[in-house]
């Protein structure tokens, strides 16, 4: 059922209630039942329940296989990111965390025929992290700033460092991980095409 660790970092920092409204929104507009959804994402009915009664707040992965299986770039669960900073100085988009991976959601871009989602992503050393396949036809494309990974479709992931750049299909489960003891700072456009 989900994946991850025993006791995983929540998903997101605030906003579980609102990422609740909008799957079960997304849900109800393809007309599929709580049971099916969470059979097909593979993950348990408890958990895909709480998630959209906002008492449960799920990892990334559970956020991936969800979104996945709904046919939508996470945006669309998570919310599009807030324009400018809060009181503090911090940035209104939520931080999304993962087994490794926190990502912030930092633009969306629409055009006729597909949506780009750009994040800030930090990959923990020490930690790999297995991603759900998206649906059909996503691409991710990823910028390292600083620290070395591996990424990319499970048994034939790709390695980059500072500057360098990387591309996969991830209508595949793919991983990522930090390589050495450094954690990895880069740049995800995710490319979702419309159906």
């Amino acid at each position: 059922m989900d994946s991850g660790p025993q006791n995983p970092r929540p998903a997101v920092d605030d906003g579980t209630l609102d990422i609740g409204r909008r799957i079960r929104g997304l849900r109800e507009e393809r007309g599929i039942s709580l049971s099916a959804l969470a059979r097909a994402a593979g993950v348990g009915k408890a958990t895909l329940s709480g998630l959209e009664n906002g008492t449960r707040n799920p990892t990334l992965e559970t956020l991936w296989a969800v979104t996945a299986e709904l046919g939508v770039p996470l945006a669309m669960a998570i919310g599009t990111p807030a324009a400018g900073t809060d009181p503090e100085g911090d940035e209104r988009s939520p931080v999304i965390h993962g087994t490794a991976v926190a990502g912030t959601l930092l633009q969306v871009f629409e055009d006729e025929a597909v949506t780009y989602e750009l994040y800030r992503l930090v990959i923990r050393a020490g930690t790999p992290q297995v991603s759900p396949a998206h649906h059909e036809g996503v691409t991710e494309h990823l910028t390292v700033f600083a620290g070395t990974l591996s990424a990319g479709p499970a048994g034939a992931e790709l390695s980059a460092g500072p500057g360098e750049h990387i591309s996969w299909r991830s209508d595949v489960p793919h991983t990522y991980t930090a390589l050495g003891d450094q954690d990895v700072h880069a740049g995800l456009l995710i490319r979702y095409p419309r159906p």
